[in-house]
Order: structure tokens, then sequence, then C-alpha cells
């Protein structure tokens, strides 16, 4: 067993889930375990300058210079330590299925948890190779536990292998990105990288270098209530006034009815009474002209229901949350090509896609620290039926190990 490999399943089985209610930070103190883990192992791999933020739960480090290597760009690799709330991440018992046969895979007999391969067909291109799985009663915790396992690997062997010459190297792990704050308190000049990848998501030779605009609002509504026996003329149903509300949007605006880079209004929560009720929306478009249109139409929307309630009746807070990281990344064209040539050097083509959602590599960018992103190895995140594929997590280990190489061996970096 590889040690990416193995550093992933002694990570997986750290309970390190976040939790937006909090409000703190890190929001939950579970994730300092494995961030303890980390300090710990990269300093006994000989990693330098270890730096573990104990307040806020960030770990960085640094693997030297090559001698003579020492003038290269300082090259970053990012991870986040935190998994979903989405499904439980306590308790995770990890299991290999050794040379997968195409078929479903029964998670969890007593329970009767199937991953079903019309459910999800994508799994029939490892056909052959190894899986990771879960018994199905939580996820498997690949998203960003692979990311963390595969950056730790990279290190150690660039490490223990000198003869590799590579630059400066600086790795960071995250808490809180899946609650939208992993990079709140991450100190970027600390850092100090040139430009960086996260490694969070998808398989082996797929990258991100776009993602939404994002905007989260909330949306309150004020009503009256009275006796439903007189309620004439004089109930006002904040709830019914809500429905209204979503009434106006697009319907076909909707996560269930869009893809790829179709944005979308969602209304991610609601509670209420007659008197109040609020609620949550998400906005996103890859397009950031079709972004602000979305929002004023947002706005919008509460402006005409104001003017037939009566003004105040509808309140909307609404506030940016991310933007597109294309704009900022076309400068730096050398982070896609040298991924690409890698990847089809190691024998696949790099498969480029948009997100879906939002990145810590997003909001690094927009902090003045180039950030695309590197797949994992792993799928179906956020569920019972998450699995990654040892193969693909073991390439993108080698990927890392040849990226340090290549930007000390004559990258194409347009800023050198």
């Amino acid at each position: 067993m590889t040690r990416t490999i193995e550093n992933f399943l002694q990570y997986v089985r750290i309970d390190t889930q976040s939790d937006a209610s909090t409000g703190t930070s890190p929001s939950t103190g579970k994730q300092h375990k494995l961030a303890e883990l980390l300090a710990g192992q990269l300093k006994a791999m000989g990693a330098s300058e270890i730096t573990y933020d104990k307040e806020h739960c960030y770990v960085y480090a640094s693997i030297p210079a090559s001698p003579g290597c020492e003038d290269a760009p300082v090259l970053g690799y990012i991870a986040h330590m935190d998994t979903s709330d989405a499904v439980s991440g306590a308790d995770v018992k990890p299991r290999i299925v050794e040379k997968y046969d195409g078929r479903d895979i029964i998670l969890n007999k007593d329970k009767n948890i199937v991953l079903r391969t019309k459910d999800f067909p994508e799994i029939r291109r490892h056909v052959g190779k190894d899986l990771i799985v879960t018994d199905g009663t939580t996820l498997l915790g690949g998203d960003d536990k692979a990311g963390v396992a595969e950056i730790m690997a990279a290190c150690e062997y660039l490490l223990q292998h000198p003869e590799i010459r590579h630059g400066k190297l600086r790795v960071g792990f995250t808490p809180d990105e899946e609650i939208g704050e992993g990079t709140k308190h991450f100190d970027v000049k600390l850092f100090g990288a040139d430009f960086a990848y996260t490694i969070d998501g998808g398989d082996f030779g797929g990258m991100e270098t776009e993602n939404f605009n994002a905007a989260g609002a909330k949306v309150t509504v004020l009503g009256r209530s009275t006796h439903p026996g007189s309620a004439k003329n004089r109930m006002i149903n904040s709830m019914l006034i809500a429905f209204e509300f979503q009434s106006l949007l697009p319907a076909f605006q909707n996560p269930m009815y869009t893809e790829r880079y179709e944005g979308f209004f969602h209304l991610s929560g609601i509670a209420g009474d007659v008197e109040k009720t609020v609620a949550e929306y998400i906005i996103r478009d890859h397009d950031r002209d079709l972004f602000e249109q979305k929002k004023r139409l947002f706005m919008q929307c509460g402006d005409f229901l104001n003017a037939k309630y009566g003004e105040g009746t509808v309140r909307i807070e609404l506030e940016d949350s991310y933007y597109n990281m294309r704009e900022l990344l076309e400068p730096h064209r050398h982070l896609i090509d040298n991924v690409r040539e890698l990847v089809e050097e190691m024998g696949q083509e790099l498969q480029l896609e948009p997100i879906r959602g939002g990145t810590d590599g997003a909001r690094l960018s927009y902090m003045g620290l180039p950030c695309p992103n590197l797949g994992t190895g792993c799928a179906n995140f956020h569920s019972r039926f998450e699995y990654a594929c040892v193969q693909s997590m073991e390439q993108v280990t080698e990927l890392l190990i040849r990226l340090a190489r290549r930007y000390a061996e004559g990258a194409k970096d347009d800023e050198r």
C-alpha cells in the first residue's frame, strides 16, 4: 500500500465535520485533531517553516528548494481538512474493493445500502481498479482528505528523493471550506507562494479554472396575524407572500433544471408562521453580467411585493460570496498548460470543467494568489455513496511531484 493510501485511510477515520451554526472559527474544535497530526507528520518528515495556527486551525509548511533551484517560483499546494455536514463524518469505516468488477457494490448488507451503477454509472470507468468505499452509514471524507493525503505523500517523497530537483514548495491545510470559510483567516503573505493549486475534488486529469459567481440572500417577510374567523382584509400571511416571492423567480433557473454554465436561484431553507417567514437563498451564475442581472431581478421581486402589500413587508439582505476566478487566471496560463502537458505524459487528456459551486481557490485568487483546482481521484462527495479510486489518487500524487519538478526545470511561466 502506498503512502498516499495509508495517509488517506488514517485521515478519514478522524471526524472533522464543520458546522455553520456555531459562529466560531474554526467552526468545530475537532478539526484541530487532524491539524495537530499533520503538523507533527510534517515535522517528522523533515519539512521546514511549519506554522500551526492554533487559534484558527490552519497548518502551513515548506519543502525547501533543491540546491540551485532557490530562484524557481514558489509553488503552493492547498487542501481543506473539514468534511461536509450533509452526511455524518463520524466513525468512518473505509474498506477497499479490489479490482472492481463493474457491478453494484453492497456497502451495508444489514441496512440494504447499495452503491448502484444505475444511479452512478460513471463508476464503471474504474473497472479493474481498486475503490475505497464506506459501510454506507457515513460519507468517506475524500472531500478533501484525499487532497490532504496526496499533498502529504508528495512532500514526503520529495524529501526522501533529493535527486528530484524542485523549487520551494509551500503547503497549506485549511478548516471550514465546506461552510464557505476556508480562507477566512488564511494568511496569503505568510504562505508566500507565487501561485498555487487547490487539490479538491473530481477525478485525476480533471481541472477547474472557473467557478460560479455567488451571492447569498435572506428574505424576511413580515405579516399580520388575526383570528382566521375574522381575518378578511386584516390578516397578512407571511408564508403565502414568501411562496409568492418564489413564484416570481424564473421557474427553470433552478438547480433541478440547470447544468454546466447555467446559473440558478436556489431556495435552500425556509421557516415561518403567519407573522414572520424567513427564506434563505443562494444565487449563482458563471457569467458576471448574468449574475448581476439575477441579483437585480431578485431585488425587483421584493420591490414588487412591497408595492403590493405595503413597504417593509419584504426585507432582503443580499451579499456577494465569491466570484469566478477565470478572469484572474487568464494571465497565468502556465498553471493550465503545465498540468495539461503532464497529464498527457501520464497517458490521459486534461478535462477542464466549470465548477458548479465555489472553491477556496476562487477566493484565494481574489486575495492575490492565483489558484486553480485539481481533481483528487474521488467521486460522489457529500454522500454515503462517496468513493475514491486508489490508482487515481496515486496518479494525483505523482502529478504533484511532477509539477514541482516542472517549475524548477523551465516551467511555462510567463512571469519568470
